[in-house]
Parts: C-alpha cells; structure tokens; sequence
C-alpha cells in the first residue's frame, strides 16, 4: 500500500483483483488551531448535535456547556440529574441527544438537547461510547473486555466478547461495513494497538500498534477514536500526547495532532466531517488527578 499527500489530502492505493483502487481522503491530515474554548474544569467529552458544541466538564452541575458552532458563543448549560461519573459523551442526530457513559453509577445517561435526561443500566463499568448507523449506543465495557450494544432507549441488543489479546478496551466504533474498530492497551497490557474485527467480534482483520512505546507504529494507551466517512481513524494517543491519523486498513498516515500543539493529555475527539473540524479535550493532570481542561478545534 502507498500513501501519498497532495494538497494536504491522502489518497490511499489498494488492490481490488488486479486493479489499483484509489481512496480520497475527504480531510486535510495536518490539523491546524482554528479556536480553542475557554479554559474550565476537567473535559471527559465534546460532541455536536445541529449547529451546537456540546462539551461535558466534570463538576458538581452545569455538566454541558453548548456552544454556538460558528462563532463557539456560549448558549446555555445543562444539567444532568444523578450524574456521578464522566467517562466519556457522543450523540445522534436523528434522536437529537447526547449519551454520557457513568463510570460511577454504571449507566448510560440519555440527554434530550432542550435537556430531559433518561438513564439506563450498563451492569458493567462503561467506558468510551459511540453511536452506529443503526442508531443503537455501543459501549466499551472495558474491565471484561466487552462491547455491549443497546438500542436508544436502553435495550440490550447484544454483548461481543472479544478476543483474548483484546485487553482493556477503551472505545470501540462500528463502520458502515459492520466491522468493529476498537482501541485497547493500558497499563501493564502487553499490546496497545488499534484492531479492526469482524462484526461479530471475534476475529482480527487488520491492527496497528503493538508493544507499548513512543515510535511511529506504537502506542502508549490508546484511549479514544474518531472515524471519517471514508473509514479513516483518528487515534488519542494518550500518553504519548498525539493523535494519529490511519488508513481504512489501520495503515499509518501521519499525526495530526502533536505533542507541542497540547498543554496536557489528549482526550475525547469528536469530527465534524460536514464542517472540517476535529475537537481534541486537552486536559491537565495533577498529582494523579484532572484538575483542569479545554477543548482545542483542528481544521483538518
């Protein structure tokens, strides 16, 4: 496979029989500051639903913040009723709300955007969430190293376990092809990689990453994941401090976000692919502790 860059687009070459296959990335793969929001307590999660931002800080009420998209005006806030963890948030249009995955009570919170909240058990520690094009909630659950999917009222519709050298997964995002992608590796987990599986879960099609590091090709706890139209993955490198762009086949592209672009540790990406924009939470650690954070807006 060979990646090229012109006009700051990737065009990724594969083979389809004996057919070279081009795939055009609709994203610039250098991300460049356009806004960064006012600094606050700690960020768990940045969405958009419409033309709001909606980010969730970690305090005791006015959990969301909304801001305008355009102009990133403050709108309004939203409190969350019973919230006690913040682990991570993401949204659907066509519902017009945003999920929250509670650490704490172990629950998904289920937030109208005029700001009725629902909730519905996880019986697992959630981790990271995402929304497929089913519009059912998947949830990484990532002590039994599970994804469990529930439609948008809290039906459990089913619950993947994944393979054995699948540790600690921290977010998992299903393609339009059904396929899983999901980031995994924490602590003393021998891998830290990035996987595609099966639908089902129980095999891996493509990975990228391996022994935990700093070199290109490896991670040091990948903890959160966007993916584009066109399949290609953006990685939160976390404590490396990067994000890092791969090919529909987990290819390395390039990083996109880097290190001296960051105050703190990369969390909770969200894309904009309408409006070509990657919000990144960056997040101040102290003494083990997020005390602080702010979200940083890449074109890409």
């Amino acid at each position: 496979m060979t990646n090229l860059t012109r006009c700051y687009k990737t065009v990724d070459f594969f083979t389809f029989g004996n057919q070279p296959i081009a795939m055009l990335c609709c994203l610039c793969t250098v991300g460049q500051v356009v806004h960064t929001l006012p600094e606050g307590e700690s960020v768990h999660g940045v969405t958009t639903v419409g033309d709001e931002v909606f980010v969730l800080r970690c305090k005791s009420r006015d959990h969301i913040e909304v801001y305008d998209v355009i102009a990133y005006r403050l709108r309004r806030h939203i409190t969350v009723p019973s919230i006690r963890g913040f682990a991570n948030m993401t949204s659907c249009e066509h519902h017009r709300c945003v999920y929250i995955s509670d650490h704490v009570v172990e629950c998904i919170h289920r937030v109208d955007v005029r700001g009725g909240a629902t909730r519905w058990a996880v019986n697992d520690e959630p981790s990271a969430i995402s929304v497929n094009v089913a519009r059912n909630v998947l949830v990484a659950c990532d002590v039994v190293h599970k994804i469990k999917e529930f439609s948008s009222h809290g039906d459990l519709l089913r619950a993947v376990t994944l393979p054995d050298d699948v540790l600690k997964p921290w977010h998992a995002v299903q393609l339009t092809s059904g396929q899983l992608v999901v980031c995994h590796g924490g602590g003393d987990n021998t891998l830290h990689r990035v996987c595609m599986l099966t639908p089902d879960g129980s095999q891996t099609v493509h990975s990228h990453g391996g022994a935990r590091g700093s070199n290109t090709g490896q991670y040091d706890v990948p903890k959160r994941l966007a993916v584009d139209d066109n399949g290609f993955v953006f990685v939160v490198d976390l404590l490396n401090r990067r994000v890092t762009l791969l090919s529909p086949t987990l290819s390395y592209v390039r990083q996109v976000v880097s290190s001296d672009k960051l105050t703190g540790q990369p969390d909770a990406p969200h894309l904009d692919v309408q409006r070509r924009r990657l919000y990144v939470a960056d997040k101040e650690l102290k003494n083990g502790k997020y005390t602080a954070g702010r979200v940083m807006v890449f074109s890409v």
